[in-house]
């Protein structure tokens, strides 16, 4: 069986990451992380004022640091931001460290889940969600795919029954 000390979970805004992972860390009996929670954390402020202040840039450096450091603790599950991807180093790091599971969802269910809490996801400003969405996707989709060890589509699953499945998966991994 692969190494699963760490397990990382990657993909969109709104593919559950953050709810499937506490749930999966609880079955693992694992500390779980939510990278943009540990960002928000340091910086004493949310995700949303960083984007106003220091641009996707600073945040994108914010989360470089934070990747690094969470990547390193052992025996845990790490929910990313849908961005972190975007820098070489944090896949790199997401890689090498750990089994990581790509949480795929359709861009329909997307909306729908981002549409409930759009004033604290700063990319998603727009006057047509549907087109920034879909150009969020054609651009992430591809490094999602590059890193990931295994996809789960969460579209029509319970986060219970997703956790189970990555679980049951993860175990059977290579």
């Amino acid at each position: 069986m692969r190494n699963i000390t760490n397990i990382f979970l990657i993909g969109p805004m709104g593919a559950g990451k953050t709810s499937i992972g506490q749930q999966l860390a609880r079955q693992l009996q694992r500390d779980f992380y939510d990278s943009d929670s540990e960002i928000e954390t340091a910086a004493g402020t949310d995700i949303a004022w960083i984007f106003d202040i220091e641009g996707e840039d600073g945040m994108r450096k914010r989360e470089v640091t934070a990747i690094d450091k969470l990547t390193q603790y052992k025996n845990i599950v790490l929910a990313t931001g849908g961005g972190s991807i975007l820098k070489e180093e944090n896949r790199h790091r997401l890689a090498s460290r750990g089994t990581v599971v790509y949480l795929k969802v359709s861009i329909e269910q997307q909306l729908k889940r981002t549409a409930r809490n759009l004033d604290k996801r700063p990319l998603l400003k727009t006057d047509n969600l549907e087109k920034r969405v879909l150009e969020l996707a054609a651009q992430r989709e591809p490094l999602y795919e590059e890193i990931a060890d295994i996809a789960f589509e969460t579209d029509h699953y319970s986060v219970t029954s997703i956790a189970t499945k990555i679980i049951q998966s993860l175990r059977q991994y290579p």
